[in-house]
């Protein structure tokens, strides 16, 4: 497998801190890893935000990539919102076929791609085609990233069932826990998903605001994923 698409159940679940610890850990694995974001909304400069904190969780330059930066940021948009709907603003349509191309040079030139999703895992580019289409089409796994809090049983279901519906495959479920959260939740979420989805829980990484304290928390995740990778 040359390749990983890491989707939330929700936006602002922590899929960019997943994104860049993971890639962090197969570059210490002697990996040459690249990490990609398809599509980026809220962001003004060229190269996407969420790209700019992967290289700074896997201590990577910008400048070490600079040749790949059209390939990594395919779309990058101003505002914050649905892809479908800041592409119209900005009267610009978004080329799934882009993203394909891009995904398949930056795996020829890598050994490892990892690309993040936008928001959950039916978010859509355009009035009738959703992000997840471009994954089946170019027949990624899919980590699914959860925020570990109330709700998160229903979210992360129903994620796991729009995947499966669509014959996608589901490497596993990463939790990141909330600064401030019932403990007793936090320890039943994983447990009763792993029942019902019966799918690989990897973990969970505590609130840590340290990406090298909470690399260190990721490592032994890291190594699971790796392993369930096969690469």
């Amino acid at each position: 497998m040359k390749g990983l698409f890491i989707t939330g159940t929700d936006t602002g679940v922590g899929k960019t801190v997943i994104s860049g610890l993971l890639g962090r850990y197969l570059s210490d694995k002697g990996y040459n890893v690249v990490t990609q974001k398809w599509i980026q909304t809220g962001c003004r400069d060229s190269i996407a935000s969420d790209i700019r904190l992967h290289f700074k969780i896997m201590h990577r330059a910008r400048n070490d990539l600079k040749g790949y930066s059209r390939l990594i940021s395919p779309y990058v948009f101003k505002l914050p919102g649905s892809p479908h709907l800041a592409s119209r603003i900005e009267n610009k349509i978004i080329n799934p076929d882009k993203i394909k191309e891009s995904f398949k040079l930056l795996s020829s030139h890598f050994d490892f791609t990892i690309a993040e999703g936008i928001g959950g895992v039916l978010v859509p580019f355009n009035r009738k085609c959703l992000v997840i289409e471009i994954v089946r089409e170019l027949d990624l796994a899919v980590l699914v990233v959860a925020q570990n809090k109330l709700g998160v049983i229903n979210h992360t279901l129903l994620t796991i069932e729009a995947l499966e519906k669509r014959k996608i495959k589901i490497l596993g479920i990463i939790f990141n826990n909330p600064k401030n959260e019932d403990s007793r939740i936090v320890r039943d979420n994983p447990l009763i998903i792993k029942t019902l989805a019966n799918l690989k829980v990897f973990g969970a990484l505590p609130w840590i605001e340290n990406y090298d304290k909470l690399y260190e928390r990721f490592a032994p995740i890291g190594k699971r994923i790796y392993k369930a990778l096969d690469i």
